[in-house]
């Protein structure tokens, strides 16, 4: 796979620095990335968007799972994963997320990760929609990201390990053979480093988190711009099931209008007795699913939406009284305190809820080892699409992806034996070659996302989000084409042309898969239809910006590069 030639319009690179290997992002996968190669010898830069513990692994709430209580067997775990994946899983990832998960955790916890604990003194694990047993591990009630991810970041500045916050990462660095030679960044005007820089490393680890900013509302933080996405289909790699995009089925609802980040109410609640119910107290979900509200997410989310449609309501509740002050205040510390201040008490009222646009199931496609079909580029965490998670993430198996796929992925660089950190010259040009969308462009895409390929999509939804992105591409590219112009270059720009970029692939998935599978539900495809779609849809970008989509023949994913390419 050669680049496509595509890079982002920038200044040419101020200043750079050189390493082993680059990490970008700063969540579970990525420090847990850089940790692991930097204890075996290797150079390593973190590269973050924000600051070292801002980025999506902090707002996890429900925790991480994996099979470490009594009774339980990674086999079982596999089931669960493999029945919310719904028949698009590839069996092969999944087994190596489950046995080697248990492992993972406890070298979290080494790592310095504090866990709650029962009475008797081991892991308290609680359930999620699509478990069937307890063994979701979670800290501080609700605060099991915030957790992690300040164990990870202490551990990374113990070792001083080099790090680059408020960098945006542009795009990737290649060599005259087309392999990895490092990244371009934007820095924020903060630290040693300010305006577009290099790294140049023989080895670079993608785990920029998703691109939940492409909706109007999401759980996910500003930085979620889909950036990693963008570089890697601009590099030339393949992006697979971009389609299969999760929508939480509760978070708080804060009004029709309400835009960015909404606070979410954790699945762990659900898991702890709570009930969903409409305006009149009924419980819909029950009848609908033998697990009622711990169906998994997809299921959740359609039970709710077509309530909200039979009763033209704006959402639905959430009811945990039961549970009483003390509870909420133990295990949902967090949550009880987004809701109050919001105005709502869960204690002595329903918290009214509505699905938002979470996580994506699909992302850059990578091999067991985390390879992309880039070679020295690596991807885990959101941004991949290992085929761990198929058509429909199970609960709280993203983070246990992103330690097992992280830790696979610094074993497979220590292995090979990296090229020498020559630097290598980034060809630059005052006339920009790609366009750049103006600031303003980033709330048309979301818009255009939300009313055409939301929860519920069809046929002529889909067609109106692409004609409407593909008229901000086309003029974007017209002006450039006709007289060189664009907007001028910056974090804002930037991250607009990334949305536009990943949500152009989206809908194009989207369109493509005729059926109604996990979390992509189509109403004019209302059924599951394995003969013709238990497949996966693999897109790259062309040299002249267009998307070359393609449908593959099973459900395993194939080798990303060719043995020669491995060997290296």
């Amino acid at each position: 796979m050669t680049s496509t030639g595509i890079r982002l319009h920038a200044p040419a690179p101020g200043w750079s620095i050189a390493a082993d290997v680059v990490v970008v992002g700063s969540g579970v996968a990525g420090l847990t990335a850089a940790l692991r190669c930097e204890a075996a010898g290797l150079a390593t830069v973190v590269v973050t968007k924000a600051r070292l513990d801002d980025g999506s692994t902090r707002w996890a709430q429900g925790g991480i799972a994996a099979a470490l209580g009594e009774g339980d067997t990674p086999e079982q775990h596999l089931d669960d994963t493999l029945v919310a994946g719904a028949g698009l899983c590839d069996e092969e990832a999944v087994r190596l997320l489950v046995t080697e998960g248990p492992d993972a955790v406890r070298r979290l916890i080494a790592t310095g990760a504090r866990f709650d604990e029962s009475a008797e003194g081991g892991l308290e694990l609680t359930r999620e929609g699509g478990h069937h047993r307890r063994r979701i591990a979670h800290a501080g009630g609700d605060a099991t990201g915030a957790e992690i991810s300040r164990a990870l970041v202490e551990a990374v500045r113990a070792r001083g390990m080099r790090t680059v916050e408020n960098a945006l990462v542009l795009d990737l660095l290649t060599d005259a053979d087309g392999r990895t030679a490092g990244v371009t960044l934007h820095v924020m005007g903060e630290g040693q480093h300010d305006g577009v820089g290099a790294v140049h490393a023989p080895a670079v680890v993608l785990a920029t988190g998703g691109m939940g900013q492409v909706f109007s509302a999401t759980t996910n933080p500003a930085v979620s711009t889909g950036d990693g996405v963008a570089l890697a289909l601009r590099a030339g790699a393949e992006v697979s099931d971009l389609e299969f995009v999760q929508f939480h089925p509760t978070v708080l609802f804060l009004g029709p209008e309400a835009e960015g980040q909404q606070p979410l109410v954790s699945e762990a609640v659900r898991g702890e007795g709570a009930h969903l119910v409409d305006a009149d107290g009924v419980r819909f979900m029950v009848g609908q699913h033998e697990l009622a509200e711990l169906a998994p997410r997809d299921i959740v989310a359609k039970g709710i939406m077509r309530r909200m449609r039979e009763q033209d309501a704006e959402h639905m509740y959430l009811d945990a009284r039961h549970f009483g002050a003390e509870m909420w205040e133990r295990r949902f510390p967090t949550i009880l305190a987004a809701c109050r201040a919001h105005g709502i008490d869960p204690v002595t009222e329903p918290v009214p809820v509505a699905p938002a646009a979470h996580y994506a199931s699909g992302g850059v496609r990578t091999d067991s080892h985390g390879r992309t079909t880039v070679p020295g580029l690596y991807a885990c965490g959101e941004v991949a699409c290992t085929g761990v998670h198929g058509a429909n993430r199970l609960a709280s198996n993203s983070l246990l992806e992103g330690l097992v796929y992280a830790e696979r992925i610094a074993a497979d660089i220590a292995r090979g034996d990296l090229p020498a950190r020559v630097p290598q010259l980034l060809p630059h040009s005052d006339r920009p070659t790609h366009p750049l969308l103006p600031p303003e462009a980033r709330f048309t895409i979301q818009r255009i996302m939300t009313r055409g390929a939301g929860v519920l999509r069809s046929a002529a939804s889909l067609s109106q989000a692409a004609d409407g992105l593909h008229r901000l591409h086309a003029d974007a590219r017209e002006a450039l084409d006709e007289n060189g112009k664009t907007a001028e270059p910056g974090v804002d720009t930037w991250e607009a042309t990334n949305l536009l970029c990943v949500a152009r692939v989206l809908v194009a998935a989207a369109r493509r898969r005729e059926e109604t599978r996990g979390c992509h539900w189509r109403e004019d495809r209302p059924e599951r239809d394995d003969t013709a779609w238990r497949r996966h849809i693999v897109v790259r970008l062309n040299p002249d910006r267009s998307l070359a989509v393609r449908t593959t023949d099973t459900t395993d994913f194939h080798p990303t590069l060719p043995p020669q390419a491995q060997e290296q």
